[in-house]
């Protein structure tokens, strides 16, 4: 009998993204798009509202998660099949509430936690120094419910204040988005970047931008670094992910200024910062945004797409002017999205079914794929 071929391990960019779910179970269908959209690899829920007995499943996702007894809070990881990791087990936090994940990183194994704290919760340095001991390199994320103008926030609040204090001391870099992740509720108050990233022992820099998608509060945040993460892969898949570097280097002598005048330091920081804006913008011209999924599953049709831009943007609407005409809608909407989603994915079905045909091996792959016992997802564990 031959052997099966082996997977070879290799490596890719990771993206990451971090959302405050406020109960995900509803957006369960929305989230899948906003994920296959973007290309995330992995996504940091944030008060996912769900009990110790009730798990969350998403396709080509693995989900490990750490619930409260009852429905409030509640933090999730969800890992695209075939990263290499394993869930970490942090114990002893006293507020601060995380599901912890390890992946391997630029050769080495990093810590990557979702963490929520509540607002009436104080933030104390004995769980952050759980959270970052260990001896691991450590990328967290999350809603700590801390402003500072450090991070773009547009006042600075005293947990703000501490979690600044604590970084510099520890030696950790805190990002923010350059714009708001909140759209209040109340039309009164003012938007904030509540959603967070903070790295210990990192070398390099993380990216993060707030998108308008998705409806609550709270906007996904997409994390952006410039790493590499171990992938299994059959060898006779091709890489889905490559760069043109003829293509880069290109792009990159087009926008870069050769001897340029560097009078005083302003003129250098310049400099440099033109250079980095240079090299990022070709290697993102000359890279393929995101890989190809597993499947060939169709992508939603333009007209749901367009319904749930809507639907987003009058959910936004509707937060600031409490207009009880843009609710109606908003909800009309919502049942309607929900409606052509349950209808697309049962047309999709039978579509794939009456595709099938022995001679091209298409009813052979589909019974395989079906016939596999597919890798169990991790127990969520309750808080202790």
């Amino acid at each position: 009998m031959a052997a099966r071929p082996r997977r070879t391990v290799w490596s890719k960019a990771l993206r990451l993204a971090c959302w405050n779910a406020d109960g995900v179970r509803g957006g369960k269908l929305e989230l899948e798009h906003f994920l296959s959209l973007h290309g995330v690899d992995i996504c940091l829920l944030i008060e996912t509202f769900l009990k110790a007995d009730q798990a969350f499943r998403l396709a080509n996702y693995v989900c490990h998660g750490t619930d409260r007894p009852t429905a409030v809070g509640g933090t999730a990881n969800m890992v695209r099949r075939g990263i290499v990791h394993h869930s970490v087990l942090v114990s002893g936090l006293t507020h601060l509430e995380d599901t912890a994940i390890q992946v391997i990183l630029v050769g080495r194994p990093v810590k990557i936690l979702a963490v929520y704290l509540f607002p009436s919760r104080p933030l104390i340095g004995e769980d952050l120094t759980v959270c970052f001991g260990g001896g691991l390199p450590v990328r967290m994320a999350g809603d700590l419910n801390a402003k500072h103008v450090e991070w773009n926030s547009r006042l600075i609040t005293r947990r703000g204040k501490f979690l600044r204090d604590y970084a510099d001391e520890n030696s950790c870099l805190i990002f923010g988005p350059d714009t708001p992740t909140t759209k209040p509720y109340n039309c009164s108050a003012i938007p904030y970047v509540l959603d967070i990233a903070i790295v210990k022992d990192l070398p390099f820099p993380l990216y993060l931008t707030s998108c308008s998608a998705l409806s609550t509060n709270h906007l996904p945040v997409l994390i952006d670094k410039t790493c590499r993460s171990s992938f299994q892969r059959p060898p006779d898949r091709p890489d889905f992910r490559s760069t043109d570097w003829a293509n880069f280097q290109t792009h990159l002598e087009d926008q870069i200024l050769f001897d340029p005048e560097l009078h005083n330091g302003m003129a250098i920081d310049t400099c440099v910062e033109n250079f980095s804006g240079a090299v990022l913008k070709a290697l993102a011209v000359s890279t393929r945004k995101c890989r190809p999924r597993d499947d060939s599953r169709p992508p939603i049709t333009v007209g749901i797409q367009d319904e749930i831009r809507l639907k987003v943007r009058l959910s936004r609407q509707w937060h600031f002017t409490k207009d009880p005409t843009l609710k109606a809608e908003f909800n009309r909407l919502q049942m309607s999205v929900t409606r052509r989603l349950n209808e697309w994915r049962n047309d999709k079905g039978s579509t794939t079914l009456e595709s099938l045909d022995p001679e091209d091996q298409s009813l052979w792959r589909m019974t395989k794929q079906v016939k596999r016992v597919p890798t169990p997802s991790p127990p969520w564990s309750p808080l202790g």
